[in-house]
């Protein structure tokens, strides 16, 4: 039986989907003492070329720059992060990963699969290939 509005329907299974993969990756950042915002803040610096400006992680992260200063507070504090003065300019400061940081973020990325392992678990190896090439298709091509 075909449902009245697919389109509604997978969306639908989309959220819970997304939903679940977010409490599971609460359950494990819990042990590392890592919200889900200051997770992605670390993931985001690590990505960088070079260290980030705060109002650079601000525009990344779409949020306003006052809630980056509140979690570079947070992971600075943990010693996972430290501002720098931006050479070129005395009144910008950089972001920057510290020893600890890394240490965190290689946690974070073990945390990280083994909640996506605890969602995809009913999928085998082959079936997972086929939902990642149906995401790809989903990605805007802009990127």
């Amino acid at each position: 039986m075909v449902p009245a509005d697919p389109t509604g329907q997978l969306a639908d299974q989309l959220i819970g989907l997304t939903r679940r993969l977010h409490r599971a990756q609460r359950r494990h950042l819990e042990p590392l003492g890592l919200t889900p915002a200051q997770a992605r803040l670390l993931r985001t610096v690590a990505h960088c070329p070079e260290a980030p400006r705060m109002a650079d992680l601000a525009s990344k992260l779409d949020v306003v720059p006052r809630a980056v200063t509140t979690l570079v507070d947070g992971l600075e504090a943990r010693g996972a992060v430290r501002r720098a003065p931006d050479p070129a300019s005395r009144r910008v400061v950089r972001v920057e990963l510290t020893d600890r940081g890394r240490e965190l973020l290689d946690r974070l990325r073990t945390a990280r699969r083994a909640s996506a392992e605890e969602l995809l678990a009913p999928l085998d190896q082959r079936r997972r290939a086929e939902l990642s090439t149906l995401l790809d298709l989903l990605e805007p091509r802009d990127r």
